[in-house]
């Protein structure tokens, strides 16, 4: 017990720091919320009577598309917040604070959890204020019941943990902040080529593959559905597979990255 309790103590220190740093340096995570909601603004009013003519019988306008928009807005965002993740992380490699952390009677896994429980609330609060701009603007959820709300903030949760722990290795990997942030960049890039926009139907033959065959699309399809109470089929299932298969390969590839860069200091 007092290991566990020394992990958890030490965790929540990490945690602790990562929320002050993002506290006082917010400037990175306005700007990575800027785009989603810039999107949001932009295809609504701009493309949205357009748009919306793709969808179901067409006759419902920009508020129509604005509710079929809204769920791959919310990923995008969690998408663009974990760029910031994999930032930390390489900052802190370069800087030699983790070296530093390193000579210190700290649990070894402490550092990492508190840049992913970091993260992960980071990415929860970013949602909720670009869902706000999207209520805002007029979009409703009437349908959703409180028990499909749950499993909502459940499936944004297990998106950001598992894209967070995808970005954490990005951020070990990189041997600068500036290659972190490219690297993450895919994060960001794949919500855009999925379903988020248009329907995969919608889509050429050739891009389909593209847009159906990736992690974003599934888990954008479970959210619409919750919310909107549109037809989920095996896409829950199939993101929280994307899911666990993500969090687990980025787990296992930041313990690795983490523990060679120890046995190297």
């Amino acid at each position: 017990m007092s290991h566990l309790s020394s992990a958890v103590r030490d965790s929540s220190t990490m945690l602790r720091r990562n929320l002050l740093h993002a506290r006082r340096y917010p400037s990175m995570t306005l700007n990575l919320l800027l785009t989603p909601v810039m999107l949001l603004l932009l295809f609504v009013y701009i493309f949205g009577g357009t748009m919306s003519a793709g969808l179901g019988d067409g006759g419902g306008g920009r508020s129509e598309y604005l509710a079929y928009l809204v769920p791959g807005i919310l990923m995008l965002t969690i998408g663009g917040t974990t760029i910031g993740t994999a930032v930390s992380v390489s900052m802190d490699m370069t800087e030699g604070i983790i070296a530093r952390f390193r000579t210190m009677a700290i649990h070894r896994g402490s550092v990492l959890i508190g840049h992913v429980v970091g993260s992960v609330l980071q990415c929860l609060a970013s949602v909720v204020l670009v869902g706000a701009v999207a209520v805002a603007i007029g979009f409703r959820s009437t349908n959703a019941t409180v028990w499909e709300w749950i499993l909502a903030l459940g499936l944004l949760a297990l998106v950001a943990l598992a894209l967070t722990w995808i970005a954490v290795g990005m951020g070990l990997s990189g041997p600068n902040p500036e290659a972190a942030s490219n690297n993450a960049m895919p994060l960001m890039i794949l919500p855009l080529l999925s379903s988020a926009f248009v329907p995969v139907d919608a889509m050429p033959g050739w891009f389909r593959p593209i847009a159906e065959y990736q992690p974003f699309t599934p888990a954008i399809e479970t959210l619409r559905g919750l919310l909107l109470g549109t037809e989920i089929g095996a896409n829950g299932w199939l993101a929280v597979a994307w899911c666990l298969g993500l969090a687990a390969l980025g787990y296992r590839w930041s313990k690795s990255l983490y523990s060679s860069g120890s046995k190297q200091t």
